[in-house]
């Protein structure tokens, strides 16, 4: 049964207005999606985050009861403080049941390798979702792969993977999702006079490299 929780609608904006939403158990919010305009509205924070932490997880699929009307949505963003991870704004997509959206699912590695129980490798898991499309009911929770099989240096590719029926995975069939890998040998230092018998090569002009650090963008409250 799909949950319903209530909203209200926001007639308060700007930073100062948001705090205060927030600093009542509340989070601002905007509904978009179906040809109408977008909707401000207010949510109770317990609410998201008890859909958040469902099997389904952003991917859910919930109604918003707006006055005496109820509406299919879900998440199309999340706004998070990435120093304290407190919520501070959700974007919700309102959804037709009968019409295809486009959504990314985790993946889930199952089975030890070949190649790690006897040949001493180990699993790089190098993609851990997918981008898919299919109904909205028949969205999956989360993509298990089986990578029991795999040797050493070899891998499982997107387009190895079976989709459930339904579903149509979108994202680039060559893309690596895992590969095992031999664990990098340590480098053993010479000794001192190891080291003092062997001629250095004379030394190559090397470009100069120069690293820049990118700003942490603040965050914007809507």
């Amino acid at each position: 049964m799909t949950e319903v929780i209530k909203s209200e609608k926001r007639d308060q904006f700007g930073k100062n207005a948001s705090r205060r939403i927030r600093k009542s158990g509340m989070i601002p919010a905007v509904m978009y999606g179906d040809g109408a305009m977008s909707l401000p509205l207010v949510l109770d924070k317990k609410d998201v985050a008890r859909i958040l932490k469902s099997e389904s997880g952003e991917n859910t699929i919930f109604r918003i009861a707006i006055d005496s009307e109820e509406r299919d949505v879900m998440f199309k963003d999340l706004q998070i403080d990435p120093t304290s991870d407190v919520l501070l704004h959700a974007d919700l997509i309102r959804i037709a049941m009968d019409k295809a959206i486009r959504v990314a699912v985790p993946i889930e590695l199952t089975g030890e390798p070949v190649g790690v129980k006897t040949e001493g490798g180990f699993v790089d898991f190098m993609l851990r979702e997918l981008e898919i499309e299919c109904l909205p009911a028949n969205i999956p929770e989360r993509l298990m792969v089986d990578i029991s099989a795999l040797h050493l240096h070899q891998s499982i590719k997107v387009g190895d993977i079976a989709p459930p029926e339904g579903v149509r995975i979108l994202t680039d069939a060559g893309a690596v999702v895992a590969l095992v890998q031999v664990p990098h040998e340590e480098k053993v230092e010479a000794k001192p006079e190891e080291a003092a018998a062997v001629e250095a090569p004379p030394e190559a002009a090397e470009p100069e490299v120069i690293k820049k650090e990118r700003k942490k963008e603040d965050v914007e409250e809507k």
